[in-house]
């Protein structure tokens, strides 16, 4: 019998997803909840909670490469994972999360 093995997710440094997001290649989605998205949150990023995460919530891509952010990178390699679950091809996230994000002198919204 095979073991069932989780799809697999790309790290991502804080850099090339900020340029990503420059240059309008990356579709950011924090799946941190909403009291800490309202303490911080990433510029440009859609919000949607891993406590009900639903992939059919992620807005249309239009070709963009959809990346996961979270806190530290745990939550976001566990919704790309659901995500490709239900058939999605979203295998990317931000490795670190937001405390990388900020290690990397990058900004955030209060």
């Amino acid at each position: 019998m095979s073991e069932v093995r989780d799809p697999p997710v790309h790290d991502l440094m804080p850099e090339d997803v900020a340029r990503g997001l420059a240059d309008g290649k990356v579709l950011l989605v924090d799946v941190r909840e909403l009291n800490e998205t309202a303490v911080e949150r990433y510029p440009e990023a859609v919000i949607v909670p891993l406590s009900s995460f639903d992939p059919s919530l992620i807005p249309d891509p239009a070709g963009r490469q959809v990346v996961f952010a979270c806190r530290s990178g745990r939550r976001s390699v566990t919704a790309s994972q659901a995500a490709q679950a239900h058939g999605l091809p979203y295998d990317s996230h931000l490795a670190g999360g937001i405390l990388a994000w900020k290690a990397a002198g990058l900004p955030t919204e209060s």
